[in-house]
Protein backbone atom coordinates (compact mmCIF):
# COMPACT_ATOMS: atom_id res chain seq x y z
CA UNK A 1 0.00 0.00 0.00
CA UNK A 2 1.39 3.46 -0.71
CA UNK A 3 -0.09 6.69 1.31
CA UNK A 4 0.71 10.11 -0.29
CA UNK A 5 0.61 13.29 1.69
CA UNK A 6 0.11 16.77 1.11
CA UNK A 7 1.39 19.21 3.82
CA UNK A 8 -1.36 17.98 6.79
CA UNK A 9 -3.72 15.69 4.51
CA UNK A 10 -2.44 12.32 4.13
CA UNK A 11 -4.79 10.56 1.32
CA UNK A 12 -4.18 7.11 0.66
CA UNK A 13 -4.39 5.82 -2.99
CA UNK A 14 -5.83 2.13 -3.27
CA UNK A 15 -5.75 0.61 -6.31
CA UNK A 16 -7.35 -2.93 -6.07
CA UNK A 17 -6.37 -5.02 -8.38
CA UNK A 18 -6.17 -8.83 -9.28
CA UNK A 19 -3.68 -9.04 -6.23
CA UNK A 20 -2.47 -5.43 -4.76
CA UNK A 21 -0.51 -4.00 -1.47
CA UNK A 22 -2.80 -4.34 1.79
CA UNK A 23 -3.49 -1.61 4.20
CA UNK A 24 -7.07 -0.68 4.89
CA UNK A 25 -8.30 -1.02 8.69
CA UNK A 26 -11.86 -3.17 7.84
CA UNK A 27 -13.33 -3.77 11.10
CA UNK A 28 -11.03 -2.04 13.40
CA UNK A 29 -10.79 -0.18 16.72
CA UNK A 30 -8.65 2.40 18.27
CA UNK A 31 -5.33 0.50 19.86
CA UNK A 32 -4.91 1.32 24.00
CA UNK A 33 -1.76 4.22 23.22
CA UNK A 34 1.09 2.56 23.15
CA UNK A 35 0.41 -0.59 23.73
CA UNK A 36 1.66 -1.75 20.66
CA UNK A 37 5.12 -0.07 21.12
CA UNK A 38 7.41 -1.91 18.38
CA UNK A 39 5.06 -0.63 15.51
CA UNK A 40 6.46 2.00 13.73
CA UNK A 41 5.19 4.74 10.94
CA UNK A 42 7.27 4.10 7.94
CA UNK A 43 7.77 7.12 5.74
CA UNK A 44 9.62 6.77 2.29
CA UNK A 45 10.76 8.85 -0.75
CA UNK A 46 10.68 7.15 -4.00
CA UNK A 47 12.94 7.62 -6.72
CA UNK A 48 10.71 10.51 -7.96
CA UNK A 49 10.63 12.10 -5.10
CA UNK A 50 7.00 11.42 -4.00
CA UNK A 51 6.71 10.63 0.19
CA UNK A 52 4.58 7.33 0.87
CA UNK A 53 3.87 5.45 3.85
CA UNK A 54 4.10 1.74 5.18
CA UNK A 55 4.34 0.23 8.55
CA UNK A 56 7.05 -1.82 10.16
CA UNK A 57 7.90 -3.00 13.52
CA UNK A 58 11.19 -2.93 15.60
CA UNK A 59 12.93 -6.03 16.60
CA UNK A 60 16.30 -4.56 18.14
CA UNK A 61 17.59 -1.67 18.66
CA UNK A 62 18.44 -1.04 15.46
CA UNK A 63 16.67 -3.23 12.99
CA UNK A 64 13.27 -2.91 12.07
CA UNK A 65 10.97 -5.46 9.50
CA UNK A 66 8.85 -4.34 6.98
CA UNK A 67 8.20 -5.59 3.00
CA UNK A 68 9.91 -5.41 0.64
CA UNK A 69 7.84 -4.01 -1.58
CA UNK A 70 8.18 -1.13 0.37
CA UNK A 71 11.64 -0.55 -0.50
CA UNK A 72 12.36 3.20 -1.27
CA UNK A 73 15.42 5.54 -2.28
CA UNK A 74 14.91 7.01 1.47
CA UNK A 75 13.05 6.23 4.71
CA UNK A 76 12.13 8.08 7.94
CA UNK A 77 10.98 5.78 10.91
CA UNK A 78 8.84 7.09 13.14
CA UNK A 79 8.67 4.81 16.91
CA UNK A 80 6.26 4.79 19.62
CA UNK A 81 3.95 7.06 17.45
CA UNK A 82 0.33 6.89 18.43
CA UNK A 83 -1.21 10.18 16.78
CA UNK A 84 0.45 11.67 14.05
CA UNK A 85 1.16 15.04 16.17
CA UNK A 86 3.63 12.57 18.17
CA UNK A 87 7.04 12.42 16.53
CA UNK A 88 10.03 11.55 16.87
CA UNK A 89 12.14 10.19 13.78
CA UNK A 90 15.02 8.18 13.30
CA UNK A 91 17.15 7.43 9.86
CA UNK A 92 18.17 4.45 7.84
CA UNK A 93 21.56 3.18 6.73
CA UNK A 94 21.04 0.70 5.34
CA UNK A 95 18.18 -1.36 3.62
CA UNK A 96 18.27 -5.01 3.54
CA UNK A 97 15.73 -6.97 0.76
CA UNK A 98 15.10 -10.76 0.77
CA UNK A 99 17.80 -12.31 -1.79
CA UNK A 100 14.79 -14.50 -3.49
CA UNK A 101 11.68 -11.26 -2.80
CA UNK A 102 9.85 -11.33 -5.92
CA UNK A 103 7.53 -8.12 -6.97
CA UNK A 104 5.73 -9.48 -9.37
CA UNK A 105 3.61 -12.14 -6.77
CA UNK A 106 4.81 -10.66 -3.76
CA UNK A 107 7.06 -13.96 -3.03
CA UNK A 108 9.51 -13.45 0.21
CA UNK A 109 7.54 -10.24 0.96
CA UNK A 110 10.04 -9.28 3.77
CA UNK A 111 12.78 -6.18 4.37
CA UNK A 112 15.25 -5.46 6.86
CA UNK A 113 16.29 -1.96 7.66
CA UNK A 114 19.22 -0.95 10.11
CA UNK A 115 18.87 2.15 11.89
CA UNK A 116 21.32 4.78 11.85
CA UNK A 117 20.95 5.47 15.28
CA UNK A 118 19.57 2.47 18.27
CA UNK A 119 16.21 3.42 18.96
CA UNK A 120 15.97 4.09 22.71
CA UNK A 121 14.03 1.70 24.93
CA UNK A 122 10.75 3.38 26.67
CA UNK A 123 6.74 2.06 27.87
CA UNK A 124 6.19 3.63 24.14
CA UNK A 125 9.27 2.07 22.47
CA UNK A 126 10.09 -1.40 22.69
CA UNK A 127 10.72 -4.42 20.22
CA UNK A 128 8.89 -8.10 19.46
CA UNK A 129 9.74 -11.06 19.69
CA UNK A 130 9.90 -13.34 16.53
CA UNK A 131 7.89 -16.72 16.58
CA UNK A 132 9.73 -19.63 15.52
CA UNK A 133 7.06 -21.80 15.32
CA UNK A 134 7.70 -25.82 13.77
CA UNK A 135 5.58 -27.55 11.94
CA UNK A 136 2.30 -26.18 9.78
CA UNK A 137 -0.40 -26.09 12.47
CA UNK A 138 -1.75 -22.30 12.09
CA UNK A 139 -1.92 -19.78 15.05
CA UNK A 140 -5.13 -18.38 16.25
CA UNK A 141 -6.33 -15.35 17.94
CA UNK A 142 -3.76 -12.94 15.73
CA UNK A 143 -3.85 -8.97 15.38
CA UNK A 144 -2.84 -6.29 12.77
CA UNK A 145 -2.71 -2.65 13.11
CA UNK A 146 -1.38 0.47 11.31
CA UNK A 147 -2.85 3.80 10.37
CA UNK A 148 -5.18 2.64 7.20
CA UNK A 149 -8.69 3.81 6.64
CA UNK A 150 -11.17 2.13 8.93
CA UNK A 151 -13.93 1.04 6.17
CA UNK A 152 -13.62 0.57 2.45
CA UNK A 153 -15.49 3.95 2.10
CA UNK A 154 -12.96 6.23 3.13
CA UNK A 155 -9.89 7.43 1.74
CA UNK A 156 -7.94 9.16 4.35
CA UNK A 157 -5.89 7.33 6.57
CA UNK A 158 -6.93 7.44 10.65
CA UNK A 159 -4.92 9.62 12.72
CA UNK A 160 -4.29 6.91 15.66
CA UNK A 161 -3.12 3.75 15.51
CA UNK A 162 -5.84 1.01 14.84
CA UNK A 163 -6.08 -2.62 15.05
CA UNK A 164 -8.53 -5.83 14.12
CA UNK A 165 -8.16 -9.18 14.71
CA UNK A 166 -8.07 -12.09 12.01
CA UNK A 167 -8.47 -15.47 12.03
CA UNK A 168 -6.02 -17.34 9.97
CA UNK A 169 -7.12 -19.81 7.13
CA UNK A 170 -5.13 -22.51 5.32
CA UNK A 171 -6.67 -22.99 1.96
CA UNK A 172 -4.90 -24.65 -1.16
CA UNK A 173 -3.78 -21.00 -2.71
CA UNK A 174 -1.81 -20.02 0.75
CA UNK A 175 -0.49 -23.04 1.37
CA UNK A 176 1.08 -23.54 -2.32
CA UNK A 177 2.49 -19.60 -1.85
CA UNK A 178 3.88 -20.56 1.40
CA UNK A 179 2.02 -17.45 3.08
CA UNK A 180 -0.41 -17.27 6.18
CA UNK A 181 -3.70 -15.74 5.27
CA UNK A 182 -6.67 -14.12 6.15
CA UNK A 183 -9.98 -13.86 4.62
CA UNK A 184 -13.20 -11.94 4.90
CA UNK A 185 -14.73 -8.07 6.80
CA UNK A 186 -11.83 -7.50 8.58
CA UNK A 187 -8.40 -7.68 7.04
CA UNK A 188 -5.12 -5.59 7.90
CA UNK A 189 -5.65 -2.52 10.13
CA UNK A 190 -2.15 -1.58 8.72
CA UNK A 191 0.33 -0.27 6.34
CA UNK A 192 2.39 -2.62 4.33
CA UNK A 193 4.63 -4.20 6.47
CA UNK A 194 3.24 -4.47 9.60
CA UNK A 195 3.55 -7.25 11.66
CA UNK A 196 0.81 -10.26 12.00
CA UNK A 197 0.53 -10.85 15.95
CA UNK A 198 -0.43 -13.93 17.44
CA UNK A 199 -1.92 -14.62 20.76
CA UNK A 200 1.91 -15.72 22.49
CA UNK A 201 2.30 -12.08 21.72
CA UNK A 202 4.86 -12.74 19.16
CA UNK A 203 5.22 -11.30 15.40
CA UNK A 204 4.06 -14.02 13.02
CA UNK A 205 4.31 -12.68 9.93
CA UNK A 206 4.21 -9.27 7.68
CA UNK A 207 1.59 -7.88 6.30
CA UNK A 208 2.17 -7.99 2.65
CA UNK A 209 -0.52 -7.93 -0.49
CA UNK A 210 -4.09 -8.59 -0.72
CA UNK A 211 -6.53 -9.62 -3.15
CA UNK A 212 -9.99 -10.80 -4.31
CA UNK A 213 -11.31 -13.97 -4.50
CA UNK A 214 -14.85 -15.30 -5.13
CA UNK A 215 -16.14 -11.77 -3.89
CA UNK A 216 -14.29 -11.61 -0.86
CA UNK A 217 -11.15 -9.91 0.40
CA UNK A 218 -7.67 -12.52 1.33
CA UNK A 219 -4.92 -10.70 2.79
CA UNK A 220 -1.37 -12.38 2.91
CA UNK A 221 1.23 -12.04 5.17
CA UNK A 222 4.76 -13.22 4.69
CA UNK A 223 6.01 -15.96 7.34
CA UNK A 224 8.27 -15.04 9.82
CA UNK A 225 9.32 -18.35 11.03
CA UNK A 226 10.40 -18.99 7.20
CA UNK A 227 13.20 -16.25 6.94
CA UNK A 228 14.35 -16.49 11.06
CA UNK A 229 17.79 -17.54 9.49
CA UNK A 230 17.91 -15.00 6.99
CA UNK A 231 16.61 -12.48 9.54
CA UNK A 232 18.97 -13.53 12.31
CA UNK A 233 22.36 -13.44 9.60
CA UNK A 234 21.69 -10.09 8.25
CA UNK A 235 21.73 -8.97 12.31
CA UNK A 236 24.82 -11.08 12.61
CA UNK A 237 26.31 -9.29 10.10
CA UNK A 238 25.57 -6.17 10.11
Amino acid sequence: MFIYCTQAVLMLVLTFQRESHAGRVLGGHEVVPHSRPYVVLLKTIDQNDTPNFCGGFLITEDFVVTAAHCKAKSYEVIPGLHQYNERHILSVKENFVHNYYNENDYTNDIMLLKLSSKAVWNDKVKPIALADQQGNSLPTLCTVCGWGPTSSKETHMSSKLMEASVTLINNEQCVKENVYCSEGDKGPSGDSGGPLVCEDGKAYGVVSASQTTNGSMLYKYTKIKDNIDWINNIIRNN
